[in-house]
């Protein structure tokens, strides 16, 4: 598998402004993606009410909550949720630094996919800021199991993703998606893939403060007679599962910088997804840092070389 835009840092041509609700406070939000020079990774800045600025490297060590969605920040006054889906459109694209500046306290869910960050970005463009990216190459398996769930990293000539779900519903029931991620591939088969619940869920989502924001113009809903209550029907017939891809792939942007490698997870979530990855991270005889060799022509990921940068933990806030 060649990696694309010869292994150099990226940003986005022009700001970019999106607007919408969240879908955990049902509160307005706006988002703007601003360019950043290279090495600084993605970076949320939220305004406050008072008008002080929070700020969060998008990285695994600044994870809090991962229950219903993943958020960056431990403080709830202070935090920035539901950020998968716009990670999984700056990691598709290859984006490495970009500033998302936030007025509200999540992402807007906009209709429930990342479908429309990946339209505005490739609207605006995206520019070779010819700084060498550095990846993250998986060497050897980890894995974690929890219950009946489990995840694991995969040495891979690429990087690929394995996700199964497999839910106590006929209309779900077992599904899986394989593939080889790229921007195509995750415009095509992926980005329009949107979140999705079950109706019987609602009332106690509700009562504890979340999906105050959910509808459906935002989310698939599932009746309890096991049927999709949106009038349009699924945008894929596995969309369910190319959710869960999507965001898994999201999660596993937090590891601040691309990877080399094949993620399989069944039955996972934002949790364990956020999991795997502090134990990939956590030990650094299961991966090397690498970058491309200095050579004009694409290449594949196998040919990449080892950097000694001791120094370098682009997990660290």
């Amino acid at each position: 598998m060649t990696i694309g835009l010869l292994g150099f840092q990226t940003t986005i041509a022009a700001p970019v402004t999106l607007s919408g609700i969240g879908v955990h406070s049902g509160s307005p939000v706006s988002i703007t993606f601003q360019p950043a020079e290279a090495g600084t990774g993605i970076l949320f800045s939220r305004t406050l009410a008072d008008g002080s600025v929070v700020e969060y490297r998008a990285v695994s060590s600044n994870v809090g909550n991962t229950d219903l969605c993943t958020v960056l920040g431990t403080s709830l006054s202070r935090s920035i949720a539901t950020i998968e889906h716009v990670m999984a459109a700056l990691y598709a694209l290859g984006l490495d630094n970009v500033v998302v500046e936030v007025e509200g306290a999540e992402m807007p869910i906009m209709d429930g996919s990342s479908f429309t960050f990946i339209d505005a970005i490739e609207q605006v463009g995206i520019v070779n800021l010819g700084v060498k990216r550095r990846y993250i190459r998986v060497l050897k398996p980890v894995r974690i199991d929890s219950g009946a769930s489990w995840a694991e990293f995969l040495p891979y000539d690429g990087t690929r993703f394995e996700v199964e779900i497999d839910f106590d519903s006929p209309l779900i029931g077992r599904q899986s998606w394989k593939g080889d991620l790229s921007a195509g591939v995750f415009r095509e088969e992926l980005s329009r893939a949107r979140t999705f619940g079950f109706m019987r869920d609602v009332e106690r989502l509700w009562a504890a403060g979340f999906a105050l924001g959910s509808s459906l113009e935002n989310s698939v809903v599932i009746s309890d007679d096991d049927t999709v209550v949106n009038v349009e029907g699924l945008r894929y017939k596995d969309e369910f599962v190319r959710h869960k891809t999507l965001d898994a792939v999201g999660d596993l942007a937090l590891a601040g910088a691309q990877f080399i490698g094949c993620y399989r997870s069944y039955r996972g979530g934002h949790k364990l997804n956020a999991n795997a990855l502090k134990a990939l991270l956590s030990d650094r005889t299961a991966y090397e840092v690498v970058e491309a060799p200095a050579r004009s022509q694409r290449v594949r990921a196998r040919e990449f070389v080892a950097v000694n940068v001791p120094e370098f933990a682009p997990w660290v806030g």
